[in-house]
């Protein structure tokens, strides 16, 4: 075991940091009207009382950003786990299917999937990845019964007061980055870093964004719009329609 070393870290964060906010920006150039459109429900809009096309194309992009970035960050936060345990434990990314990370401490190999918070998964999803581990421990058994595997569901945020769920154990916050590392503080010291530039490339994604919103409302309205109202039969039939 290495301790790991707080400037390498932060070295780490800065320079990958950056490319979760350029990921940002290049989804959002690469996303078309179309996709968000069809992407959430036309009911709920008209429910909820929506009468311009501007809130319309605000709310329905802000949640696919939303989405997005759930997913480029846990992608940024899995690569920074798997970063700590290599410099620690000589921890590598698996080729296991559903497997992020694998490595060994005190004679026990650890079988690790990331997940972002403890709240990650449904019950299909949990039974998926329970099924991971399974087929991964038999593999890893073939050429040696007596090897000692654990599995880990391991959360980057949050918590879990019950962290023993039979074929596997779960980490979450504090903990996880605890026992990829050594470092009990770990979860605190990544925070700093993290706000690397981020000012910087926060204007840079808002002048995409507002370039967005503006390019998208006035589709919109020649596409679903009549004497300046919402066509709502048209937006349902496109989003719905055969």
């Amino acid at each position: 075991m290495s301790k790991i070393d707080l400037h390498d870290l932060k070295n780490y964060v800065k320079e990958n940091i950056s490319k979760f906010h350029q990921n940002k920006i290049d989804s959002l150039k690469k996303l078309k009207l179309e996709q968000i459109l069809r992407r959430k429900n036309p009911y709920l809009f008209k429910a909820k009382n929506v009468l311009t096309a501007q809130d319309l194309i605000k709310t329905l992009l802000d949640a696919y950003i939303s989405s997005q970035e759930e997913t480029i960050f846990g992608d940024f936060l899995e690569g920074l786990a798997i970063y700590i345990c290599n410099q620690v434990y000589k921890g590598n990314k698996s080729s296991a299917e559903g497997i992020d990370l694998e490595f060994e401490k005190e004679n026990i190999k650890y079988i690790v999937s990331i997940k972002s918070g403890p709240n990650w998964g449904n019950s299909r999803q949990i039974t998926k990845m329970k099924g991971d581990f399974k087929k991964t421990i038999r593999i890893l058994r073939t050429n040696n019964q007596n090897i000692n595997i654990k599995a880990i569901n391991g959360c980057c945020y949050g918590r879990d007061s019950s962290p023993d769920k039979g074929d596997y154990i779960k980490y979450c916050g504090q903990t996880f980055w605890e026992f990829i590392s050594g470092n009990q503080n770990l979860f605190i010291d990544i925070i700093e870093p993290l706000g690397y530039e981020a000012k910087k490339r926060n204007d840079e994604f808002f002048e995409s964004y507002s370039e967005i919103i503006n390019r998208f409302t006035a589709k919109f309205l020649n596409l679903f719009c009549e004497k300046g109202k919402i066509n709502w039969v048209k937006l349902v039939k496109f989003n719905s329609g055969k």
